[in-house]
Protein backbone atom coordinates (compact mmCIF):
# COMPACT_ATOMS: atom_id res chain seq x y z
CA UNK A 1 0.00 0.00 0.00
CA UNK A 2 1.10 3.56 -0.62
CA UNK A 3 2.17 5.70 2.33
CA UNK A 4 2.72 9.40 2.75
CA UNK A 5 6.36 10.30 2.27
CA UNK A 6 8.00 13.67 1.76
CA UNK A 7 9.85 14.16 -1.49
CA UNK A 8 12.07 17.17 -2.12
CA UNK A 9 12.58 18.08 -5.78
CA UNK A 10 15.03 20.73 -7.01
CA UNK A 11 16.35 20.20 -10.51
CA UNK A 12 18.17 22.25 -13.11
CA UNK A 13 17.50 19.67 -15.83
CA UNK A 14 13.71 19.38 -15.86
CA UNK A 15 13.60 16.56 -18.41
CA UNK A 16 10.75 14.22 -17.43
CA UNK A 17 10.45 15.68 -13.94
CA UNK A 18 6.72 16.53 -14.15
CA UNK A 19 5.84 12.99 -15.23
CA UNK A 20 8.08 11.54 -12.54
CA UNK A 21 6.55 13.74 -9.85
CA UNK A 22 3.03 12.86 -10.95
CA UNK A 23 3.85 9.17 -10.65
CA UNK A 24 5.35 9.74 -7.18
CA UNK A 25 2.16 11.48 -6.05
CA UNK A 26 0.35 8.28 -6.95
CA UNK A 27 2.49 6.47 -4.40
CA UNK A 28 1.71 9.02 -1.68
CA UNK A 29 4.46 11.58 -2.18
CA UNK A 30 4.06 14.98 -0.53
CA UNK A 31 6.25 17.21 -2.66
CA UNK A 32 8.27 20.19 -1.54
CA UNK A 33 10.35 22.15 -4.00
CA UNK A 34 12.32 25.28 -4.80
CA UNK A 35 11.36 28.26 -6.97
CA UNK A 36 11.82 27.32 -10.63
CA UNK A 37 11.10 23.64 -10.11
CA UNK A 38 8.03 24.42 -8.02
CA UNK A 39 6.63 26.65 -10.77
CA UNK A 40 7.29 23.97 -13.37
CA UNK A 41 5.51 21.32 -11.33
CA UNK A 42 2.54 23.57 -10.55
CA UNK A 43 2.13 24.31 -14.25
CA UNK A 44 1.73 20.55 -14.72
CA UNK A 45 -1.06 20.50 -12.12
CA UNK A 46 0.99 19.06 -9.27
CA UNK A 47 0.50 20.33 -5.74
CA UNK A 48 3.77 21.58 -4.28
CA UNK A 49 4.90 23.14 -1.01
CA UNK A 50 7.67 25.73 -1.33
CA UNK A 51 10.83 25.05 0.66
CA UNK A 52 10.35 28.44 2.33
CA UNK A 53 7.05 27.14 3.76
CA UNK A 54 8.94 24.28 5.39
CA UNK A 55 11.86 26.35 6.68
CA UNK A 56 9.89 29.48 7.57
CA UNK A 57 12.75 31.36 5.95
CA UNK A 58 12.73 33.06 2.52
CA UNK A 59 15.24 32.56 -0.28
CA UNK A 60 17.96 35.19 0.14
CA UNK A 61 21.11 36.46 -1.54
CA UNK A 62 19.68 36.11 -5.06
CA UNK A 63 18.85 32.48 -4.41
CA UNK A 64 22.28 31.51 -3.05
CA UNK A 65 20.57 30.34 0.11
CA UNK A 66 17.38 28.31 -0.28
CA UNK A 67 17.78 24.88 1.25
CA UNK A 68 20.67 25.42 3.67
CA UNK A 69 18.47 25.13 6.75
CA UNK A 70 18.08 22.61 9.62
CA UNK A 71 14.50 21.87 8.57
CA UNK A 72 15.83 20.53 5.26
CA UNK A 73 19.12 18.97 6.31
CA UNK A 74 17.60 17.61 9.49
CA UNK A 75 14.95 15.96 7.32
CA UNK A 76 17.62 14.42 5.11
CA UNK A 77 20.07 13.40 7.85
CA UNK A 78 17.62 12.47 10.59
CA UNK A 79 17.27 8.81 11.58
CA UNK A 80 13.68 7.99 12.58
CA UNK A 81 14.71 6.13 15.74
CA UNK A 82 18.04 7.61 16.85
CA UNK A 83 17.02 11.21 16.13
CA UNK A 84 13.28 11.02 16.81
CA UNK A 85 13.37 13.18 19.94
CA UNK A 86 15.46 15.90 18.31
CA UNK A 87 13.29 15.94 15.19
CA UNK A 88 10.12 16.20 17.25
CA UNK A 89 11.57 18.95 19.42
CA UNK A 90 12.47 21.06 16.39
CA UNK A 91 9.44 20.08 14.26
CA UNK A 92 11.59 18.46 11.56
CA UNK A 93 9.84 16.14 9.09
CA UNK A 94 11.70 13.19 7.57
CA UNK A 95 12.43 13.49 3.86
CA UNK A 96 12.46 10.03 2.30
CA UNK A 97 13.20 10.90 -1.31
CA UNK A 98 15.42 13.62 -2.77
CA UNK A 99 15.51 14.41 -6.49
CA UNK A 100 18.24 16.91 -7.31
CA UNK A 101 20.48 17.71 -10.24
CA UNK A 102 22.92 20.54 -10.08
CA UNK A 103 23.43 23.86 -11.82
CA UNK A 104 24.97 23.12 -15.25
CA UNK A 105 28.47 24.31 -14.37
CA UNK A 106 30.26 22.58 -17.24
CA UNK A 107 27.78 23.86 -19.82
CA UNK A 108 28.13 27.36 -18.41
CA UNK A 109 31.93 27.49 -18.54
CA UNK A 110 31.91 25.98 -22.05
CA UNK A 111 30.13 29.07 -23.39
CA UNK A 112 32.51 31.43 -25.22
CA UNK A 113 31.01 34.44 -23.42
CA UNK A 114 31.27 32.93 -19.92
CA UNK A 115 33.06 35.23 -17.48
CA UNK A 116 34.80 34.15 -14.30
CA UNK A 117 31.95 35.70 -12.32
CA UNK A 118 29.42 33.70 -14.36
CA UNK A 119 31.33 30.51 -13.60
CA UNK A 120 31.46 31.18 -9.86
CA UNK A 121 27.75 31.97 -9.72
CA UNK A 122 26.92 28.69 -11.47
CA UNK A 123 28.52 26.61 -8.69
CA UNK A 124 25.74 24.76 -6.90
CA UNK A 125 26.15 24.71 -3.11
CA UNK A 126 22.73 23.85 -1.70
CA UNK A 127 22.14 21.03 -4.18
CA UNK A 128 25.52 19.43 -3.53
CA UNK A 129 24.99 19.66 0.23
CA UNK A 130 21.56 18.01 0.01
CA UNK A 131 22.83 15.22 -2.24
CA UNK A 132 25.66 14.38 0.12
CA UNK A 133 23.38 14.49 3.15
CA UNK A 134 20.82 12.16 1.56
CA UNK A 135 23.50 9.80 0.25
CA UNK A 136 25.09 9.61 3.70
CA UNK A 137 21.71 8.72 5.18
CA UNK A 138 20.82 6.27 2.41
CA UNK A 139 19.49 3.76 4.94
CA UNK A 140 16.55 6.14 5.35
CA UNK A 141 16.63 8.35 2.24
CA UNK A 142 16.78 7.65 -1.49
CA UNK A 143 18.56 10.25 -3.62
CA UNK A 144 18.11 10.55 -7.39
CA UNK A 145 20.53 12.70 -9.41
CA UNK A 146 20.00 11.36 -12.93
CA UNK A 147 16.77 11.61 -14.98
CA UNK A 148 17.73 8.25 -16.49
CA UNK A 149 16.89 6.68 -13.12
CA UNK A 150 13.31 7.97 -12.90
CA UNK A 151 11.78 4.90 -14.54
CA UNK A 152 13.86 2.58 -12.38
CA UNK A 153 12.64 4.28 -9.20
CA UNK A 154 9.01 4.02 -10.28
CA UNK A 155 9.47 0.34 -11.12
CA UNK A 156 11.07 -0.31 -7.72
CA UNK A 157 8.27 1.55 -5.94
CA UNK A 158 5.70 -0.62 -7.72
CA UNK A 159 7.61 -3.74 -6.77
CA UNK A 160 7.95 -2.64 -3.15
CA UNK A 161 4.38 -1.36 -2.59
CA UNK A 162 5.60 2.23 -2.36
CA UNK A 163 8.91 1.47 -0.65
CA UNK A 164 12.44 1.33 -2.02
CA UNK A 165 14.73 -1.48 -0.95
CA UNK A 166 18.03 -0.90 0.84
CA UNK A 167 19.81 -2.25 -2.24
CA UNK A 168 18.40 0.39 -4.59
CA UNK A 169 19.00 3.15 -2.01
CA UNK A 170 22.65 2.11 -1.72
CA UNK A 171 23.04 2.02 -5.51
CA UNK A 172 21.55 5.50 -5.78
CA UNK A 173 23.83 6.76 -3.00
CA UNK A 174 26.94 5.49 -4.79
CA UNK A 175 25.82 7.24 -7.95
CA UNK A 176 25.11 10.42 -5.97
CA UNK A 177 28.58 10.59 -4.45
CA UNK A 178 30.13 9.96 -7.87
CA UNK A 179 27.94 12.75 -9.26
CA UNK A 180 29.12 15.32 -6.71
CA UNK A 181 32.71 14.14 -7.05
CA UNK A 182 32.63 14.76 -10.81
CA UNK A 183 30.91 18.09 -10.26
CA UNK A 184 33.58 19.22 -7.80
CA UNK A 185 36.31 17.94 -10.12
CA UNK A 186 34.91 20.07 -12.95
CA UNK A 187 34.98 23.16 -10.74
CA UNK A 188 38.55 22.36 -9.63
CA UNK A 189 39.67 21.91 -13.24
CA UNK A 190 38.12 25.23 -14.27
CA UNK A 191 39.64 27.16 -11.37
CA UNK A 192 43.02 25.56 -12.01
CA UNK A 193 42.96 26.43 -15.71
CA UNK A 194 41.68 29.96 -15.20
CA UNK A 195 44.96 31.15 -13.66
CA UNK A 196 47.29 28.97 -15.78
CA UNK A 197 48.59 27.15 -12.71
CA UNK A 198 51.59 25.15 -13.86
CA UNK A 199 52.44 23.42 -10.60
CA UNK A 200 51.51 19.79 -10.02
CA UNK A 201 48.51 19.65 -7.66
CA UNK A 202 48.66 18.10 -4.22
CA UNK A 203 45.40 16.30 -5.03
CA UNK A 204 44.06 15.47 -8.48
CA UNK A 205 40.32 14.73 -8.88
CA UNK A 206 39.78 12.93 -12.17
CA UNK A 207 36.02 13.23 -12.54
CA UNK A 208 35.53 10.51 -15.17
CA UNK A 209 32.08 9.73 -16.55
CA UNK A 210 31.16 6.51 -18.34
CA UNK A 211 30.52 7.21 -21.99
CA UNK A 212 29.84 3.66 -23.14
CA UNK A 213 30.39 0.01 -22.27
CA UNK A 214 32.73 -1.97 -24.51
CA UNK A 215 32.41 -5.65 -25.34
CA UNK A 216 35.70 -6.32 -23.58
CA UNK A 217 39.13 -4.80 -23.01
CA UNK A 218 42.46 -5.62 -24.58
CA UNK A 219 41.48 -9.29 -24.26
CA UNK A 220 38.05 -10.99 -24.08
CA UNK A 221 38.37 -11.85 -20.37
CA UNK A 222 38.77 -8.18 -19.37
CA UNK A 223 35.79 -5.90 -18.65
CA UNK A 224 36.02 -2.47 -20.26
CA UNK A 225 34.28 0.84 -20.81
CA UNK A 226 35.11 4.24 -22.22
CA UNK A 227 34.96 7.24 -19.89
CA UNK A 228 35.03 10.93 -20.74
CA UNK A 229 37.32 13.40 -19.03
CA UNK A 230 36.18 16.84 -17.92
CA UNK A 231 37.91 18.64 -20.78
CA UNK A 232 36.97 16.42 -23.74
CA UNK A 233 38.53 17.94 -26.87
CA UNK A 234 37.79 18.94 -30.42
CA UNK A 235 38.59 16.23 -32.92
CA UNK A 236 38.99 13.53 -30.30
CA UNK A 237 38.01 9.92 -30.97
CA UNK A 238 35.57 9.98 -28.08
CA UNK A 239 33.48 12.74 -29.69
CA UNK A 240 33.76 11.43 -33.25
CA UNK A 241 30.61 10.45 -35.14
CA UNK A 242 30.62 6.85 -36.37
CA UNK A 243 29.21 6.81 -39.89
CA UNK A 244 29.22 3.04 -40.30
CA UNK A 245 30.75 -0.21 -39.14
CA UNK A 246 30.78 -2.49 -36.14
CA UNK A 247 31.07 -1.08 -32.61
CA UNK A 248 34.54 0.10 -31.70
CA UNK A 249 36.64 -2.19 -29.53
CA UNK A 250 39.00 -1.17 -26.72
CA UNK A 251 42.00 -1.64 -29.00
CA UNK A 252 40.31 0.18 -31.89
CA UNK A 253 39.79 3.24 -29.71
CA UNK A 254 43.33 3.21 -28.33
CA UNK A 255 44.86 2.89 -31.79
CA UNK A 256 42.54 5.47 -33.36
CA UNK A 257 43.48 7.91 -30.63
CA UNK A 258 47.20 7.34 -31.25
CA UNK A 259 46.69 7.78 -35.00
CA UNK A 260 44.72 11.02 -34.89
CA UNK A 261 47.03 12.49 -32.22
CA UNK A 262 49.97 11.94 -34.56
CA UNK A 263 48.10 13.27 -37.61
CA UNK A 264 47.19 16.50 -35.80
CA UNK A 265 50.87 17.37 -35.33
CA UNK A 266 51.74 17.04 -39.02
CA UNK A 267 51.45 19.65 -41.73
CA UNK A 268 48.51 19.24 -44.10
CA UNK A 269 47.92 16.97 -45.84
CA UNK A 270 48.93 13.88 -43.83
CA UNK A 271 47.97 10.23 -43.38
CA UNK A 272 49.01 8.05 -40.45
CA UNK A 273 48.55 4.27 -40.30
CA UNK A 274 48.76 2.75 -36.81
CA UNK A 275 49.02 -0.86 -35.70
CA UNK A 276 49.12 -1.87 -32.04
CA UNK A 277 49.56 1.75 -30.89
CA UNK A 278 52.60 2.36 -33.15
CA UNK A 279 52.68 4.23 -36.45
CA UNK A 280 53.67 1.79 -39.18
CA UNK A 281 53.46 4.36 -41.97
CA UNK A 282 53.17 8.14 -42.33
CA UNK A 283 52.86 10.25 -45.45
CA UNK A 284 52.70 13.99 -46.08
CA UNK A 285 51.68 15.20 -49.52
CA UNK A 286 49.49 17.58 -51.52
CA UNK A 287 46.44 15.28 -51.65
CA UNK A 288 44.94 12.80 -49.22
CA UNK A 289 45.36 9.96 -51.70
CA UNK A 290 49.04 10.72 -52.23
CA UNK A 291 49.60 10.95 -48.47
CA UNK A 292 47.90 7.57 -48.01
CA UNK A 293 49.98 5.93 -50.77
CA UNK A 294 53.16 7.14 -49.08
CA UNK A 295 52.03 5.89 -45.67
CA UNK A 296 50.91 2.51 -47.01
CA UNK A 297 54.17 1.96 -48.92
CA UNK A 298 56.18 2.14 -45.68
CA UNK A 299 54.94 -1.21 -44.40
CA UNK A 300 52.07 -2.84 -46.34
CA UNK A 301 52.32 -5.98 -44.23
CA UNK A 302 51.77 -4.18 -40.92
CA UNK A 303 49.13 -1.90 -42.45
CA UNK A 304 46.83 -4.94 -42.83
CA UNK A 305 44.03 -4.49 -40.30
CA UNK A 306 45.40 -1.11 -39.30
CA UNK A 307 43.82 2.15 -38.21
CA UNK A 308 44.12 4.97 -40.75
CA UNK A 309 43.93 8.63 -39.73
CA UNK A 310 43.90 11.78 -41.84
CA UNK A 311 44.20 15.39 -40.78
CA UNK A 312 42.17 16.45 -43.82
CA UNK A 313 38.94 15.54 -45.64
CA UNK A 314 38.81 12.18 -47.40
CA UNK A 315 37.46 11.99 -50.95
CA UNK A 316 36.13 9.10 -53.01
CA UNK A 317 39.39 8.44 -54.86
CA UNK A 318 41.30 8.13 -51.60
CA UNK A 319 38.62 5.85 -50.15
CA UNK A 320 38.71 3.61 -53.23
CA UNK A 321 42.50 3.42 -53.11
CA UNK A 322 42.44 2.27 -49.49
CA UNK A 323 39.69 -0.29 -50.01
CA UNK A 324 41.45 -1.77 -53.03
CA UNK A 325 44.80 -2.15 -51.29
CA UNK A 326 44.21 -3.30 -47.74
CA UNK A 327 41.96 -4.62 -45.01
CA UNK A 328 40.94 -1.69 -42.79
CA UNK A 329 39.67 -1.83 -39.21
CA UNK A 330 39.07 1.88 -38.66
CA UNK A 331 39.41 5.08 -40.64
CA UNK A 332 39.21 8.44 -38.88
CA UNK A 333 39.23 11.89 -40.46
CA UNK A 334 37.70 15.36 -40.01
CA UNK A 335 35.20 14.70 -42.81
CA UNK A 336 34.30 12.49 -45.76
CA UNK A 337 32.72 13.65 -48.99
CA UNK A 338 29.67 11.89 -50.42
CA UNK A 339 31.69 9.77 -52.82
CA UNK A 340 33.92 8.53 -49.97
CA UNK A 341 30.89 7.64 -47.85
CA UNK A 342 29.42 5.76 -50.80
CA UNK A 343 32.69 3.89 -51.41
CA UNK A 344 32.91 2.75 -47.79
CA UNK A 345 29.32 1.51 -47.84
CA UNK A 346 30.57 -1.31 -50.06
CA UNK A 347 32.63 -2.47 -47.07
CA UNK A 348 30.09 -2.17 -44.23
CA UNK A 349 32.39 -3.64 -41.56
CA UNK A 350 34.87 -0.77 -41.84
CA UNK A 351 34.42 1.58 -38.91
CA UNK A 352 34.30 5.11 -40.31
CA UNK A 353 34.76 7.92 -37.77
CA UNK A 354 34.19 11.60 -38.56
CA UNK A 355 35.75 13.93 -35.98
CA UNK A 356 34.71 17.31 -37.32
CA UNK A 357 37.24 20.13 -37.14
CA UNK A 358 40.49 18.99 -35.58
CA UNK A 359 42.39 20.89 -32.93
CA UNK A 360 45.25 22.92 -34.35
CA UNK A 361 47.79 21.12 -32.18
CA UNK A 362 47.96 18.04 -30.00
CA UNK A 363 46.11 18.83 -26.77
CA UNK A 364 48.05 19.90 -23.71
CA UNK A 365 47.31 19.20 -20.07
CA UNK A 366 48.21 16.53 -17.57
CA UNK A 367 48.49 12.88 -18.53
CA UNK A 368 47.61 10.06 -16.15
CA UNK A 369 48.98 6.53 -16.24
CA UNK A 370 47.74 4.00 -13.73
CA UNK A 371 50.15 1.87 -11.76
CA UNK A 372 49.46 -0.54 -8.89
CA UNK A 373 48.32 1.50 -5.91
CA UNK A 374 48.37 4.88 -7.65
CA UNK A 375 49.00 6.81 -10.82
CA UNK A 376 51.86 8.54 -12.57
CA UNK A 377 51.06 12.13 -13.50
CA UNK A 378 52.94 14.21 -16.02
CA UNK A 379 52.57 17.05 -18.51
CA UNK A 380 51.50 15.77 -21.88
CA UNK A 381 54.38 15.67 -24.35
CA UNK A 382 53.55 18.53 -26.70
CA UNK A 383 57.16 19.52 -27.27
CA UNK A 384 58.07 20.24 -30.88
CA UNK A 385 61.01 21.55 -32.89
CA UNK A 386 61.51 23.64 -35.98
CA UNK A 387 64.60 24.68 -37.92
CA UNK A 388 65.39 27.55 -35.57
CA UNK A 389 65.48 25.22 -32.53
CA UNK A 390 67.87 22.69 -34.04
CA UNK A 391 71.63 22.70 -33.45
CA UNK A 392 73.90 21.38 -36.16
CA UNK A 393 76.72 19.51 -34.39
CA UNK A 394 78.34 17.87 -37.43
CA UNK A 395 80.93 19.27 -39.82
CA UNK A 396 78.54 18.98 -42.74
CA UNK A 397 75.57 21.33 -42.83
CA UNK A 398 72.25 19.73 -43.84
CA UNK A 399 70.32 20.88 -46.88
CA UNK A 400 66.84 22.36 -46.53
CA UNK A 401 65.32 19.10 -47.79
CA UNK A 402 67.33 17.08 -45.30
CA UNK A 403 66.11 19.31 -42.48
CA UNK A 404 62.51 18.88 -43.64
CA UNK A 405 62.90 15.09 -43.74
CA UNK A 406 64.59 15.10 -40.33
CA UNK A 407 61.85 17.20 -38.75
CA UNK A 408 59.15 14.88 -40.12
CA UNK A 409 61.03 11.83 -38.82
CA UNK A 410 61.36 13.53 -35.43
CA UNK A 411 57.63 14.34 -35.27
CA UNK A 412 56.73 10.73 -36.05
CA UNK A 413 59.27 9.35 -33.56
CA UNK A 414 57.37 11.09 -30.75
CA UNK A 415 54.45 8.71 -31.35
CA UNK A 416 56.51 5.51 -31.65
CA UNK A 417 57.07 3.32 -28.59
CA UNK A 418 60.61 3.60 -27.22
CA UNK A 419 63.25 2.78 -28.23
CA UNK A 420 62.15 4.50 -31.46
CA UNK A 421 63.96 4.88 -34.76
CA UNK A 422 62.30 6.42 -37.83
CA UNK A 423 63.66 6.76 -41.38
CA UNK A 424 62.07 9.44 -43.60
CA UNK A 425 62.55 10.91 -47.05
CA UNK A 426 60.50 13.19 -49.29
CA UNK A 427 57.52 13.44 -46.93
CA UNK A 428 57.22 9.72 -46.20
CA UNK A 429 58.38 7.26 -43.58
CA UNK A 430 60.56 4.49 -45.02
CA UNK A 431 61.09 2.31 -41.97
CA UNK A 432 60.02 2.41 -38.33
CA UNK A 433 61.65 0.51 -35.47
CA UNK A 434 59.46 0.49 -32.35
CA UNK A 435 59.57 -0.80 -28.80
CA UNK A 436 62.92 -2.59 -28.86
CA UNK A 437 64.95 -3.07 -25.70
CA UNK A 438 68.11 -1.75 -27.36
CA UNK A 439 68.47 1.21 -29.68
CA UNK A 440 70.74 -0.58 -32.13
CA UNK A 441 68.04 -3.23 -32.57
CA UNK A 442 65.49 -0.52 -33.38
CA UNK A 443 67.89 0.86 -36.01
CA UNK A 444 68.20 -2.60 -37.53
CA UNK A 445 64.45 -3.34 -37.38
CA UNK A 446 63.61 -0.03 -39.08
CA UNK A 447 66.11 -0.79 -41.85
CA UNK A 448 64.74 -4.32 -42.20
CA UNK A 449 61.21 -2.96 -42.58
CA UNK A 450 62.37 -0.63 -45.36
CA UNK A 451 64.13 -3.49 -47.14
CA UNK A 452 61.05 -5.74 -46.89
CA UNK A 453 58.93 -2.96 -48.41
CA UNK A 454 61.45 -2.46 -51.23
CA UNK A 455 62.27 1.09 -50.16
CA UNK A 456 65.64 2.76 -50.67
CA UNK A 457 67.16 4.38 -47.59
CA UNK A 458 69.97 6.17 -49.42
CA UNK A 459 69.63 9.89 -48.76
CA UNK A 460 67.11 9.38 -45.93
CA UNK A 461 66.89 11.07 -42.55
CA UNK A 462 67.06 8.99 -39.38
CA UNK A 463 65.42 10.12 -36.14
CA UNK A 464 66.04 8.68 -32.68
CA UNK A 465 63.65 9.51 -29.84
CA UNK A 466 66.56 9.57 -27.35
CA UNK A 467 70.33 9.95 -27.62
CA UNK A 468 72.54 7.29 -29.19
CA UNK A 469 74.46 5.70 -26.29
CA UNK A 470 77.10 4.35 -28.70
CA UNK A 471 78.19 5.02 -32.27
CA UNK A 472 76.94 1.64 -33.51
CA UNK A 473 73.53 3.05 -34.45
CA UNK A 474 75.20 5.67 -36.63
CA UNK A 475 77.37 3.04 -38.27
CA UNK A 476 74.32 0.91 -39.21
CA UNK A 477 72.50 3.96 -40.51
CA UNK A 478 75.49 4.99 -42.59
CA UNK A 479 75.62 1.55 -44.23
CA UNK A 480 71.99 2.06 -45.25
CA UNK A 481 72.85 5.38 -46.87
CA UNK A 482 71.41 7.75 -44.26
CA UNK A 483 72.63 11.32 -44.83
CA UNK A 484 71.10 13.21 -41.91
CA UNK A 485 70.42 12.18 -38.29
CA UNK A 486 68.26 13.98 -35.77
CA UNK A 487 68.46 13.12 -32.07
CA UNK A 488 68.26 14.86 -28.67
CA UNK A 489 71.94 14.64 -27.75
CA UNK A 490 73.03 14.52 -24.14
CA UNK A 491 74.95 11.23 -24.04
CA UNK A 492 78.32 10.98 -22.28
CA UNK A 493 79.50 9.63 -25.64
CA UNK A 494 78.15 12.50 -27.75
CA UNK A 495 81.64 13.30 -29.02
CA UNK A 496 82.12 9.70 -30.15
CA UNK A 497 78.73 9.71 -31.91
CA UNK A 498 79.39 13.09 -33.58
CA UNK A 499 82.79 11.81 -34.72
CA UNK A 500 81.05 8.82 -36.33
CA UNK A 501 78.70 11.18 -38.15
CA UNK A 502 81.65 13.17 -39.46
CA UNK A 503 83.43 9.99 -40.56
CA UNK A 504 80.38 9.04 -42.64
CA UNK A 505 79.80 12.64 -43.85
CA UNK A 506 76.38 12.59 -42.13
CA UNK A 507 74.77 15.84 -41.07
CA UNK A 508 73.65 15.62 -37.45
CA UNK A 509 71.04 17.74 -35.69
CA UNK A 510 70.50 17.96 -31.93
CA UNK A 511 67.03 18.84 -30.67
CA UNK A 512 67.83 19.11 -26.96
CA UNK A 513 64.52 17.34 -26.33
CA UNK A 514 63.76 13.66 -25.74
CA UNK A 515 60.54 11.89 -26.76
CA UNK A 516 60.32 8.62 -24.80
CA UNK A 517 56.89 6.98 -25.13
CA UNK A 518 56.02 4.00 -22.95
Amino acid sequence: MSHRFITLISVSDKTGIAEFAQALVGFGADIISTGGTASHLRSAGITVREVSEVTGFPEIMDGRIKTLHPAIHGGLLGRPEADADSMEKHSIESIELLIVNLYPFEETVARPDCTFADAIESIDIGGSAMIRAAAKNHECVAVVVDPQDYDTVISELKRGDGHLTSVIRLDLAKKAFAHTACYDAAIWAYLRSSDNDKTLPEEFPLGLRRHADLRYGENPHQRAGIYTTLTGGAGAVIVARQLQGKPLSFNNIADADAAIECAITLDPTACVIVKHANPCGVGVAVTAREAYEKAYATDPQSAFGGIIAFNTAVDGQTAASMINQQFIEVIIAPSFDDSAVEAFQGKPNIRVLETGKLAQTSSSGLQVQQITGGVLLQDKDIGSVNRSKLTVVSERQPTDQEVADAVLAWKVAKFVKSNAIVYCKDGATLGIGAGQTSRITSVQVAALKATEAGLELRGAAMASDAFFPFRDGLDVGAKQGVEVVIQPGGSVRDEEVIAAANEHNIAMLFTGMRHFRH
